[in-house]
């Protein structure tokens, strides 16, 4: 498994936790540490087991107000870093 603490912009969250098999290719689990709990926790249950290519088409780009980005859409770029680090191993 691939584990990756990732330190989101302009949003709520002080970390995302990152957990992608050891392919690249499925979110294992994820933890959002700040922001709004229930959202993060809603968001982590969401994505469990789902393909990152599929989260990444769902949740990039998707914005909160007037911020260019969200929780979601750091997600994202959390789980794209996380897969560079599954190419290296």
């Amino acid at each position: 498994m691939i584990s990756l603490d990732f330190t989101p912009r302009r949003v709520c969250p002080r970390n995302i936790h990152v957990e992608i098999s050891d392919d690249g290719q499925t979110v294992e689990n994820v933890i959002f540490t700040g922001g709004c709990n229930g959202n993060g926790k809603a968001v982590a249950r969401l994505v469990k087991g789902r393909p990152v290519d599929e989260v990444v088409d769902i949740l990039a780009g998707n914005q909160c107000a007037n911020r260019g980005t969200s929780c979601a859409d750091q997600l994202t770029i959390a789980l794209r870093k996380a897969q560079e680090q599954a190419k290296v191993a």
